[in-house]
């Protein structure tokens, strides 16, 4: 089930044996005994370790990079990027954990004393990670929670087994204890039953709508919280310019990044009726020539692209492209003709196709990026602050970004509501999710 396959070849280069019962159980024994260390410790004494941890990801930068590209396909410049992030994640919690976990003084109105929230840590969690950012997804979840003394059990995607594996040790070499984040090749099924066990007490899944559903079933069952990011179809909103072409430069960006396969990628474009013409040109050119020529993750990932492009254009819409599909190699193209009423405007296109929608005005533009049963992220471009404002307060996303791509950070909260998923990660609300808020009354 664990097999690094190269995706320009589609060549098995290693396989990693499936965990059996006893060595997920072990998992679960070992991170649940952690517990002690994540409720004893100091805030201070954690950060030192996400320091460190931070440390060895830039001193295995390109160690880890080459395992990303190796087992998805990543542009080696996006994968050195990736790590990077990381490192900015892990030294983020390091510099804010004492911060964010200091207690919290209420304004007690209800008679004499005092109260504070005091934030600790619930116990065992289970992440579930995708394949498209291996290590940086990981960070993401991993730091804040290890930040608060939670531990970690941790199932990554089945192709990404090397990654994994890394990490860990990267994780132990900080000086994490024993069962503080534990890597695991569990199947679906064993899966499931670390979500029931009641030493587990969060799960946070990133990956497909269809994952986080099984995974949110499960959990619900067992009245475990839940984080889910999943899917997104995020919309790209062109309302006025003056200078198109850094535009088009920004659409391009926002719809190439890790060729295509990112969730809070740019999908879909939606343009002001006066607009149209000269993006869709410019656009169209410059993406088919900014292509990584990068393969996807899999043949199977670009035969599911492909029957979607084909599906929308057998529906009346008009793909420009150039190059052929072969293998997991997919050309970039761009969708035209399309209404929402297209089964394409309503999926998500995971791969180097963009799909373009004329939009009569600003209201007209805003319904088109709404009408989506994600909403993860958007982005809108104006030169009228005014317009900018009411804009972003209109979009049904999780995250809104004015004039500018590829601005996520470290201390900014990621994620997205309908079906996109629910809870945050990154930021201080990152460190929110999995925490007992306990209060303390004292009276006298």
């Amino acid at each position: 089930m664990y097999a690094v396959t190269d995706p320009t070849t589609g060549e098995v280069a290693e396989l990693y044996p499936t965990a059996s019962d006893a060595e997920v159980e072990a998992a679960v024994t070992a991170a649940h005994a952690a517990t002690a260390w994540g409720r004893t410790s100091t805030a201070a004494e954690r950060s030192t370790l996400l320091r460190r941890l931070g440390d060895l990801h830039a001193e295995h930068r390109a160690e880890l990079a080459a395992s990303i590209v190796r087992e998805m396909g990543k542009p080696l410049a996006e994968a050195e990027g990736e790590v990077d992030f990381c490192v900015d994640i892990y030294r983020y919690y390091a510099d804010h954990a004492e911060e964010f976990l200091a207690d919290e003084p209420l304004d007690v109105t209800s008679g004499p004393g005092s109260a504070v929230i005091r934030r600790s840590p619930l116990g065992v969690l289970l992440g579930i990670m995708p394949w498209n950012f291996p290590a940086y997804q990981v960070a993401r979840f991993a730091a804040p929670n290890l930040a608060l003394g939670n531990t970690i059990v941790l199932k990554h995607a089945p192709q990404c087994p090397a990654t994994a594996a890394l990490l860990e040790r990267l994780f132990t070499k900080a000086g994490f204890p024993s069962g503080a984040y534990v890597n695991v090749y569990a199947t679906n099924e064993q899966i499931a039953e670390v979500i029931a066990d009641p030493r587990v007490q969060g799960v946070s899944l990133t990956g497909s709508e269809r994952a986080g559903s099984a995974v949110a079933e499960i959990a619900g069952r067992h009245l475990k919280k839940v984080v889910l990011e999943l899917g997104g179809s995020d919309p790209f909103i062109v309302l006025s310019t003056d200078d198109l072409d850094s535009v088009v430069d920004a659409a391009v960006a926002a719809r190439l990044d890790n060729t295509g396969q990112a969730c809070n990628a740019a999908k879909r474009f939606v343009v002001v009726q006066d607009l149209y013409d000269a993006f869709v040109e410019k656009f169209t050119a410059r993406l088919l020539a900014g292509a990584t020529g990068a393969p996807l993750s899999s043949a199977a990932a670009a035969e599911n692209l492909g029957r979607q492009v084909d599906e929308a254009v057998a529906q009346g819409a008009t793909l420009h492209t150039e190059g052929e599909r072969r293998g997991a190699y997919f050309p970039a193209g761009v969708l035209t003709g399309l209404t929402t009423d297209h089964t394409a405007a309503r999926q998500e296109l995971f791969g180097p196709v963009a799909m373009v929608f004329p939009a009569a005005d600003e209201d007209d533009a805003v319904r088109i990026a709404n009408d989506t049963p994600y909403g993860l992220g958007s982005y809108v471009f104006t030169t009228d602050p005014a317009q900018a404002e009411r804009v972003a307060d209109r979009i049904e996303a999780g995250m809104v970004f004015v004039n500018g791509v590829g601005a996520e950070g470290a201390e900014l909260p990621f994620g997205g509501i309908k079906r996109s998923g629910f809870g945050r990660e990154l930021g201080r609300p990152g460190t929110e999710e999995f925490v007992n808020k306990k209060l303390i009354r004292t009276v006298a």
